[in-house]
């Protein structure tokens, strides 16, 4: 997915933290434009040279703790690896047996601060008010951060 359609990601307002909307036509896409939501609410995304990538497999109990890992696994290697993303690629999110799984690749760089201005600082992801749901148009997902 490309950073720059952003027209798949809503914010919404929140009185303390970080709330949005990202939809897709498949559930892999909406789970790629909720991490572009998210890094778009600390940085400008469009900034991100795509040199370094990084492979992502998840197991969860359901989709929306499947979100919740995913999310919180692309802010841990933010917080530890110190790299900003600026593409992600859902390969595939599928049930197997009792257990969801999530494949996909983060594509960006190491922190430079002389060109990423960062806007918010995300502490973590959050269940409060996470939604998944299926659209006649593909899914959309919503999320909020704590800031």
């Amino acid at each position: 997915m490309q950073p720059n359609n952003h027209n798949h990601i809503e914010y919404l307002d929140h009185p303390a933290d970080v709330k949005f909307r990202a939809s897709g036509e498949t559930i892999e896409e909406a789970f790629e434009y909720a991490a572009i939501a998210m890094f778009g609410a600390m940085i400008d995304t469009d900034t991100v040279r795509l040199v370094t990538t990084l492979d992502i497999d998840l197991d969860a109990d359901d989709c929306e703790e499947l979100l919740y890992d995913f999310l919180s696994e692309l802010l841990y290697l933010f917080e530890v690896e110190e790299i900003v993303f600026g593409r992600f690629d859902v390969e595939q999110i599928e049930r197997h047996g009792d257990l969801y799984n999530l494949r996909a690749h983060a594509t960006g760089e190491k922190i430079d601060l002389g060109r990423h201005r960062f806007d918010v600082g995300v502490k973590a992801v959050t269940f409060h008010d996470m939604l998944i749901e299926r659209t006649d148009y593909g899914y959309v997902v919503q999320v909020v951060v704590d800031t």
